[in-house]
């Protein structure tokens, strides 16, 4: 089927911006040149982003493809719910001005550069740090495999477009390519690759939302149209593309869904910068004021967050779009579909190139923060590595994992990624007593936590287990209770919590105190 304005005008601009990107991609290893034999420099630009590079960096892990993606679909085939993602990252930058600054200072005074780093001196505990790493390791697998998800869907959409029908061999080539490219700058560049190119795809998002959401309320009836088709139209959407019955609520939450809708958010914010690459983020700003500033800076992306979920409802005002979405059978043609039946063919194919690279961008980071933590946390805790050998070995860890993720997209379904990103979420968040609270204490007992931090995953995986029908399929991350559905990250991190600081009350009864390795003026004073 044909899809809107896309022509090959549309796949010129397209080719011509990538090729800029491209060019900057590579261009970022001269950058403030550093020694990027060194880890530091490879994987943390130097530590010397100011709060500009800081706030577009952080903006880029945001404002990924698979948000551009997932939100607006999410809004269109469940509703109101999904707006949790507003609240979610306003929240998430509260918890990141509570914690960055301190990580960012105990790092540069110590020479820290994964989070791991700071919890194996912390508790004095190698086998807690390593837990840690790796669960960001698994955390992150899925979330770089779902940016894939939301360039898929860019290219499906441009190929439909353009042939009329979607072909998965051109589109897995030209993913291919793109991750080729990616992976040689990234290997060449480190993180001031993927700063660089963050500002440039940033421009090109920011332009693509606001244009769209101007031109499109302005020309086809505004939100009034918008809400007015969708209180006619949700039943026959929500059959199409869920196979239920029933209208979609836009406007309103229903009160049974109000417990799953603030622990969504609030499980979300505090897992947000437990994760390896808004923390590689964080530790790469020039100085703990600049952090700061940048963080605080970011809540201008939550406007623009909650502006893009407004397309999963928008799309009602522009009926070839809606229609173009249920013949293709997926909601995540919502942002594509919406562009190409609005917007001028040269300006679709800056909007699907900015949404691409959406993807690239963070997946880059992505993998240099698992890289990071694999290198740094995992192997050079069982043989001694030199810098040049430390810094070698996560270029290529980090080019493989981004082709690992590749192929995890290309073996298992897009649903199945979607699921296991839940899944990593709750997993993720069990990572919290051993870095965000032992930042502001040292009672901790390290075995403690590793035991809380023991409990809290097994117990998110029954959970899980329970509430998806004994694994079937897993469709929710959600879990029943009295006081109505709740986020199971937050479950989980209560009793992680609990055990930890039981379990460290009478490691400290018999006789256990808390290691000296890190005093307090090293977290709070810059030196």
């Amino acid at each position: 089927m044909a899809l809107g304005n896309i022509d090959y005008i549309t796949l010129g601009v397209f080719i011509a911006l990538f090729a800029i990107f491209t060019i900057l991609g590579f261009w970022a290893s001269r950058w403030r040149r550093g020694d990027l034999s060194k880890i530091d420099e490879w994987g943390l630009g130097g530590r010397r982003l100011g709060w500009l590079l800081v706030w577009f960096l952080m903006g880029a892990d945001l404002f990924t493809a698979y948000t551009f993606i997932a939100v607006p679909s999410g809004v269109l085939a469940s509703g109101s719910l999904y707006f949790f993602a507003v609240p979610y990252v306003a929240w998430g930058f509260g918890v990141a001005l509570l914690t960055m600054p301190r990580l960012w200072t105990v790092s540069r005074n110590k020479g820290y550069v994964t989070a791991s780093d700071f919890v194996k001196e912390r508790f004095n505990n190698r086998t807690l740090a390593i837990a840690v790493a790796l669960t960001g390791v698994v955390a992150e697998l899925p979330y770089i495999a779902l940016q894939i998800v939301g360039m898929q869907a860019v290219l499906a959409a441009m190929l439909a477009g353009l042939t009329g029908v979607v072909s998965k061999t051109v589109s897995d080539i030209a993913l291919l390519i793109a991750f080729i490219i990616l992976a040689s700058f990234t290997f060449t560049s480190g993180l001031r690759g993927a700063a660089v190119t963050g500002v440039f795809k940033d421009i090109l998002i920011w332009i693509t939302v606001i244009a769209v959401i101007v031109i499109v309320p302005l020309s086809y009836g505004g939100f009034a149209t918008a809400f007015h088709n969708a209180a006619l139209n949700s039943a026959n959407v929500n059959h199409a593309l869920n196979n239920a019955k029933g209208s979609i609520l836009y406007s309103y939450l229903s009160p049974k869904l109000i417990p799953a809708y603030f622990s969504l958010s609030l499980g979300s914010a505090l897992a947000l910068y437990l994760y390896p690459h808004a923390i590689n983020g964080s530790l790469s700003s020039e100085d703990k004021g600049k952090l700061k500033l940048g963080t605080s800076l970011l809540p201008l992306y939550g406007i623009g967050l909650a502006l893009l979920a407004l397309f999963g409802v928008l799309i009602y005002a522009v009926p070839n779009a809606l229609k173009a979405v249920i013949s293709l059978g997926a909601g995540t043609f919502v942002v594509p579909s919406l562009i190409a039946y609005t917007m001028p063919d040269w300006f679709v194919g800056l909007a699907f190139l900015a949404i691409f690279i959406g993807g690239l961008v963070p997946a880059a980071i992505m993998a240099i923060g698992v890289a990071n933590l694999l290198v740094r946390n995992v192997i050079k805790e069982f043989r001694t590595l030199q810098p040049k050998t430390e810094a070698t070995l996560a270029k290529i860890t980090s080019t493989v994992f981004k082709f690992v993720a590749l192929g995890f997209v290309f073996v298992v379904p897009a649903t199945y990624a979607i699921q296991l990103q839940l899944l990593g979420g709750i997993l993720i968040t069990q990572t919290l007593p051993s870095v965000f609270l032992a930042l502001y204490t040292k009672r901790l007992n390290g075995w403690a936590t590793f035991a809380g931090w023991a409990s809290g995953i097994a117990l998110s995986l029954a959970l899980v287990y329970e509430a998806n029908a004994k694994f079937g399929v897993i469709k929710t991350s959600l879990y029943s209770t009295p006081l109505g559905p709740i986020y199971i990250s937050l479950i989980a991190l209560a009793v992680n919590v609990v055990i930890a600081v039981v379990g460290s009350i009478i490691a400290y009864g018999i006789g256990w105190r808390p290691s000296e390795k890190i005093k307090e003026d090293e977290i709070v004073k810059e030196m």
